[in-house]
């Protein structure tokens, strides 16, 4: 992956990267999270496990192949609220196996390794091999990222956006669509930009956060935001410190040990998942309000929680929006 990338660098540093409204070439031949594809021709529909890769394929015009779709946190994105209203739902969370095989999709088009990889829940990507189906994993879910440690995985690296406009620009070359995805990943680096100089200007010197994703049951240890993950991206950007210094990516920790860590703010997820019961927002608020050790924090008692969609904390290129609504949410808490 790495040399990959060091070489596209390399091209468009000495001035040889291929030209952008260049078509993809086939056979294509891509490496994804440790497995090796080849694309003799741009598969013909998509089955997606995962609403950050069903969000990348809308975005890039390709909605007529997707056949169905699985995995949802939150609400679509409004522009394509009515082109996902006629693309059937396979299941909320994780679909089965045989429901997607039935689809026959050209392609099986992965937010998560856990639903597709060597321990997948939905089907090891040998399984879909052996029924003639290729699968492709976003990039970053697994780069620098070990997703057999930690319940969902831990990462060596911080990190970073590239690795979603890698999956962006891979899935236009693999649709035959480059020059969409060169596009919207220019559009995103913009924004990003745009995004970052808005964080930097908040200046932040002493204050911290704590991203909570949701919990098990209502009054155990939360899945807090890991420091490298996309939350800990979030918080450097907007110079918050991160008081949970697990490479995991969402570990469970201590209520106890999060009070004593006192963070400035509170960052809570909002999504439309019932797996658990404390993925009601409004729940979270009120255990936060009502529990003896969370009400004592700081962030607590002088109302510094930020609700924040779920699916903007995972890697996807909801990560920018998330970021513009951090650093626009910041300057009325009285952060220092």
């Amino acid at each position: 992956m790495f040399v990959r990338f060091l070489t596209a660098a390399l091209l468009c540093a000495t001035g040889f990267a291929p030209p952008v409204t260049a078509g993809a070439q086939y056979p294509l031949k891509l490496q994804n999270c440790g497995v090796d594809l080849t694309f003799d021709q741009a598969p013909d529909s998509a089955v997606t496990l995962g609403q950050a890769a069903t969000e990348i394929l809308y975005s890039l015009g390709l909605a007529e192949k997707v056949t169905a779709t699985s995995v949802w946190f939150t609400e679509v994105l409004p522009e394509f609220r009515d082109t996902n209203a006629g693309i059937e739902r396979l299941a909320d969370n994780d679909p089965s196996f045989e429901s997607v095989v039935a689809r026959k999709p050209g392609l099986v088009a992965a937010q998560y390794e856990w639903h597709v990889g060597p321990q997948g829940i939905v089907a090891t990507r040998e399984q879909f091999a052996d029924v003639g189906i290729p699968t492709y994993v976003l990039p970053a879910d697994c780069w620098h990222k070990d997703n057999a440690s930690g319940s969902d995985g831990t990462r060596s690296t911080m990190f970073e956006m590239q690795s979603v406009y890698a999956g962006v620009n891979e899935l236009g070359r693999i649709f035959d669509v480059p020059e969409r995805a060169e596009a919207l990943v220019a559009q995103l680096q913009a924004r990003e930009a745009a995004a970052s100089d808005k964080a930097k200007a908040l200046n932040l010197q002493d204050a911290s956060a704590v991203f909570w994703f949701s919990s098990a049951e209502m009054d155990v240890d939360p899945y807090v935001a890991g420091r490298k993950g996309p939350p800990g991206y979030l918080m450097a950007k907007l110079g918050l410190r991160n008081i949970v210094e697990s490479d995991e990516e969402w570990p469970a920790i201590s209520w106890e040990t999060i009070a004593r860590a006192n963070p400035s703010i509170i960052v809570i997820a909002r999504m439309d998942r019932r797996r658990y019961e404390a993925d009601d927002h409004e729940k979270k608020i009120a255990f936060l309000k009502s529990d003896p050790v969370t009400r004592q924090m700081d962030a607590v008692e002088n109302d510094r929680i930020v609700i924040l969609d779920a699916h903007a904390m995972d890697p996807s290129i909801r990560n920018i929006a998330a970021l513009e609504t951090l650093a626009a949410a910041l300057p009325v808490l009285g952060l220092r």
